[in-house]
């Protein structure tokens, strides 16, 4: 149930009163004659074939507001390609497909590599960060969302409420991160959020003092959803993360280039589920093992940025103090879970919590060895100045692809 309680220095805008879809598409629909309004949809090519994407797309069909859909296709060959034309041909918006395992865009993706512009990694911050190219080439959208394409509990709703406070000409915001309960059947889910990231947070306060990023951070009560909205132009100057610390990346960068009075956090459903990670004890280059491993990655780089010094002796002393704060939240977890008559694990969740220390020390053992490494891709604006046609580039490319493959898909 919503509150209007205000954790942190990050404003939070609460579902309070269940608004009716309708009335708040409606004020959309007008807000978007000055603010024209689009939404990112990063996907696999696997999405197409799952329980979730289907639904969300017959979703986005009813949503009336919306100027432009953009959707990054990964892992896709052409016939899969033309498949996903023909999958998403239903949208009565204006709507295009970065294939971005086609021909055309990896040639683009070449250039910037050998000038040492592209992204380092395949996955979502890659994805994300050609969409939101497109974005600025296609000139349709001065306001996005961005959602995932798993969420098995997706309403049209989530959209309104989470691109809402960037679209509204009233408010100041240039970004919005959503969140929600994850408590999904009869369960407490949102382990790396839980179980890592807030004891992590809490740790580097101790060792490492207070700060005004940590502060920001521990502001946010779902700093991993995959949900955020922004103004068109916060994209020029955004660097991302294109392995798994990319939600952490985008609000440590948010956090660097705007006051946080500009910034928000929504609450955009009362249910969600989406398909979830293997914890991969065996395998830290996969699963929640990995996206641990790169978020304090994330982390470790950023402080540094602010400053700090950090050492094998730092990594030592944080993974004990993180080890025993966390232990005390899986207490205040069971306890909760107990009076809501929800089933937990305390097991698992210690388990989790054991791998999660361990792999602090990884990250800490990978920042101290790759201290030259480049997290970031590159902003936009400085691809701009090495290739100054780059985003006409990038639109050429992705609307030749549709026009030669979208006959007969």
């Amino acid at each position: 149930m919503g509150d209007f309680h205000q954790n942190g220095i990050v404003t939070t805008l609460h579902n309070l009163g269940q608004r009716p879809i309708e009335d708040m598409e409606q004020e959309l629909s007008r807000f978007k004659a000055s603010r024209p309004l689009g939404l990112v949809l990063p996907s696999l090519y696997s999405e197409l074939e799952g329980p979730a994407l289907s639904h969300i797309v017959d979703e986005l069909t009813r949503v009336p507001y919306l100027d432009q859909i953009v959707i990054g296709l990964d892992r896709a060959d052409l016939s899969q390609y033309r498949h996903a034309l023909s999958y998403f041909s239903c949208l009565p918006q204006h709507h295009r497909i970065l294939w971005n395992d086609g021909p055309r865009l990896l040639a683009i993706d070449q250039q910037l590599k050998e000038l040492g512009l592209a992204p380092t990694h395949l996955g979502k911050g890659r994805n994300v960060w050609y969409c939101y190219g497109y974005v600025l080439a296609s000139g349709r959208a001065d306001a996005v969302a961005l959602h995932d394409c798993d969420i098995l509990t997706y309403q049209r709703s989530m959209l309104a409420r989470l691109i809402y406070p960037v679209a509204n000409p009233n408010f100041s915001y240039v970004f919005c991160k959503g969140y929600y309960s994850r408590v999904a059947g009869a369960r407490i889910g949102g382990r790396v959020t839980r179980l890592f990231i807030t004891p992590l947070i809490r740790a580097l306060k101790r060792v490492c003092g207070q700060s005004e990023f940590l502060d920001y951070m521990d502001s946010f009560r779902y700093p991993l959803a995959g949900e955020f909205s922004l103004r068109a132009d916060v994209i020029n100057d955004l660097r991302i993360p294109s392995d798994w610390g990319l939600e952490v990346g985008v609000l440590s960068e948010m956090n660097r280039n705007y006051a946080t009075n500009r910034l928000c956090q929504v609450d955009i459903a009362d249910i969600y589920d989406h398909k979830h990670q293997d914890l991969s004890r065996d395998d830290r280059a996969k699963g929640l093992s990995k996206m641990t491993v790169d978020i304090a990655n994330t982390f470790f780089r950023k402080l540094a940025t602010n400053g700090e010094i950090l050492s094998t002796e730092t990594f030592r002393t944080l993974k004990a103090t993180y080890y025993r704060i966390a232990l005390d939240f899986i207490d205040t977890y069971h306890n909760d879970a107990t009076i809501n008559g929800l089933s937990y694990d305390r097991h698992q969740e210690e388990e989790s919590v054991e791998l999660f220390a361990s792999n602090l020390m990884v990250a800490g053992d990978e920042f101290l060895d790759r201290p030259m490494d480049k997290p970031f891709i590159p902003s936009w604006s400085r691809v701009i100045s090495a290739i100054p046609d780059v985003l006409d580039q990038l639109k050429d490319a992705v609307e030749q692809d549709y026009e030669e493959f979208s006959k007969g898909a």
